[in-house]
């Protein structure tokens, strides 16, 4: 069996842009999202390779939302974690009325596979309306 090789991390602006992004925002995002937010700074392949390493680098992890497309949140609870263990088998929340996606790390979620499975990502995302919205109600 292969085994997987981990790429080197590496340091670069648009990565570090990227992370303060999410930080400050504290919701996932789409790609976009990061291109209107940092319009002529990075190009789109710039950004699409920075999340891709970042991905990589155990630092983002990837969501597909109701509408299929690709929204990248902060590995919060996995930065502890060797990459071996590294999941997020943790809920996702996608508001039907604002399309903000929301990690909830503290609801955890195990699935227990027939043998013989192996499981390599899992998603569950539950979808509603968050508090803001309601309150907005």
């Amino acid at each position: 069996m292969a085994e997987k090789k981990i790429k080197r991390e590496r340091s670069s602006g648009t990565k570090t842009a990227i992370l303060e992004l999410l930080k400050a925002q504290n919701t996932a995002l789409a790609h976009k999202d990061f291109h209107n937010h940092f319009g002529n700074t990075y190009d789109r392949v710039t950004i699409y390779r920075a999340l891709d390493r970042l991905v990589d680098e155990g630092k983002l992890h990837r969501i597909t939302n109701l509408d299929g497309v690709v929204q990248y949140a902060l590995c919060k609870e996995c930065e502890s974690k060797e990459q071996s263990q590294h999941n997020h088998d943790h809920v996702h929340f996608s508001c039907e009325k604002c399309k903000k996606t929301t990690c909830m790390e503290s609801i955890a979620i195990r699935i227990n596979l027939p043998s013989g499975y192996t499981v390599r990502e899992q998603q569950i995302l539950i979808s509603g309306i968050c508090p803001e919205c309601n309150a907005l109600e």
